[in-house]
């Protein structure tokens, strides 16, 4: 039992969660692609990664694994992320923690779904069983290099309220 749910049932909970921070991130990048700040799906996004982070310590364990590793940097990352955002305002080079954040934070997201993927999805189990394989590798280091890629357009691109039509008058 965990928070009052069978293992099973918090599971699933937990990878639901995961895969709406990791979705609503993608829409929240696209967002600062276009400069576009997208609150509500930038408040969902900054939730469910928290709570995937969080989560991710309920599950039983006997030592710390690379997965609670990459929960502990992941809140560490989101900190002043979710502090630019929301009590800086995207002030200054607040814009930049911000953004930067938020790519990495998602990226983390993505790491794990791709090791996780590599771990349950059989096909994928079978190119690297033990993780170590080059198929796994090869993998990490595309989604990481998209998102180095996406990291970088997007410090360039988001600048909310540069370039917005003025208001016309009523």
């Amino acid at each position: 039992m965990v928070l009052g749910m069978s293992l099973q049932t918090f599971t699933v909970l937990h990878v639901i969660i995961s895969l709406v921070g990791i979705g609503t991130g993608f829409v929240v990048v696209y967002g600062m692609l276009s400069s576009k700040p997208l609150p509500v799906w930038t408040a969902v996004f900054l939730v469910t990664t928290v709570l995937t982070s969080v989560t991710g310590f309920f599950f039983p364990f006997e030592k710390l694994l690379p997965s609670h590793i990459v929960g502990i940097i992941s809140l560490v990352v989101l900190t002043p992320t979710i502090l630019g955002l929301y009590a800086f305002h995207l002030a200054g080079r607040w814009r930049s923690v911000y953004v930067v954040g938020s790519v990495v934070a998602l990226y983390f997201n993505t790491f794990v779904l791709v090791a996780q993927s590599f771990l349950k999805i059989p096909p994928l189990t079978a190119l690297a069983p033990t993780g170590s394989e080059p198929p796994f590798a090869v993998a990490q280091l595309l989604v990481l290099v998209i998102f180095i890629g996406l990291g970088v357009l997007t410090v360039r691109k988001f600048h909310p309220g540069l370039g917005a039509p003025a208001a016309t008058p009523a």
